[in-house]
């Protein structure tokens, strides 16, 4: 962005934006994006991690569009990434102003295939069209899980589970091989890593990917590593969350998840839940709020599955934003205890 900082015809949009914002100051920033979208959040974030000085010229131009009589001699003298870490510690309990940040954090570390990861799953798939099961693996290993699910879910099942075997599988690799295949793919690297490794746990990888897929799917993939490998099925659901896990999660812990929900979700969510966590739930509201939830379920029309599915995550999401706030500590299928 900075090769271009003298030339405001070629500033875009979200580039002045991303100025305007750092000019305007950090509790401002951070005041408007509790008003925006996370995916324009992360936008306007990533052209402000790319700015370390905006000349005072380009600046007066970019405010004339929002204010006439802007100071002709201001400047920003401040680091982007300096600007953004504050405007975090000013959005303390905006989860998606938090959300927004850290993926930008993890693009900013050169994290390979970033830019796959904003490709529609359609787009990014038909990169992998001539692609080795075992490099798709590989690929899908580093992307966001919840971009990895979208996109292995498009594979035919036989392929899918070939490529869920592979991910399984990996163990260390060199980063100059990471490096090498992002350039292929992207032709955006200009260089390569070192002969260093980066350490991929096969089980975690495929367990985030499944908790973000749709139900069908997750149970189709694991049926499959069932009948191949029974133990390492069972390290996947160990590490996997679902939302009849939260159970286990004791009464106090569970009135702090539902306080967070709001009643369609939790109508929607119990559309296909077991009688053991509807009942988790009607105890863990007042008795006027049980009666009202059980009139609600009985008069619920049908709802497609993936519609309660989207409404079970919001909830499973819920109370990991309560695990990542300290404030309560999950674990996945198969495991005993549950702390809060």
């Amino acid at each position: 962005m900075n090769a271009n900082m003298n030339d405001t015809k070629k500033i875009t949009g979200l580039q002045k934006s991303a100025i305007l914002l750092m000019a305007m100051g950090e509790e401002f920033t951070a005041s408007f994006f509790k008003k925006i979208d996370e995916n324009t959040i992360k936008k306007i974030g990533r052209y402000m991690t790319k700015i370390s000085f905006v000349p005072p010229d380009v600046l007066n131009s970019v405010m004339d569009e929002f204010a006439k009589n802007y100071e002709n001699d201001r400047s920003i003298n401040m680091s982007g990434k300096s600007f953004l870490k504050q405007v975090v510690d000013k959005s303390s309990g905006e989860s998606s102003v938090r959300e927004a940040f850290k993926s930008i954090e993890r693009e900013n570390e050169n994290a390979p295939f970033s830019e796959l990861a904003y490709l529609s799953a359609k787009s990014a798939i038909g990169v992998f069209k001539n692609e080795h099961p075992q490099t798709i693996a590989l690929v899908l290993s580093n992307l966001p899980q919840e971009k990895a699910a979208e996109i292995l879910s498009l594979f035919p099942d036989e392929i899918k589970t070939d490529i869920a075997f592979r991910i399984l599988q990996i163990g260390e690799v060199q980063n100059d091989i990471i490096m090498d295949l992002d350039e292929i793919i992207k032709n955006e690297i200009n260089s390569m890593g070192t002969a260093s490794t980066k350490k991929i746990n096969g089980v975690d990888a495929l367990a985030g990917i499944l908790n973000e897929m749709d139900g069908k799917t997750e149970k189709s993939i694991m049926a499959h590593i069932e009948k191949e490998d029974g133990d390492m099925a069972e390290r996947i659901r160990q590490k996997m969350f679902l939302f009849e896990d939260l159970i286990k999660v004791d009464d106090k812990g569970f009135r702090e998840i539902l306080k967070n929900i709001n009643n369609d979700v939790i109508i929607k969510a119990l559309k296909t839940a077991s009688e053991d966590m509807k009942q988790k739930i009607f105890t863990n509201l007042s008795e006027r709020a049980a009666e009202m939830l059980k009139e609600d379920l009985e008069v619920l029309g049908p709802v497609r599955l993936k519609e309660v599915e989207e409404n079970q995550q919001l909830i499973i999401k819920a109370a990991k934003k309560l695990e990542s706030d300290g404030r309560l500590v999950l674990s996945g299928k198969g495991r005993e205890d549950i702390f809060v």
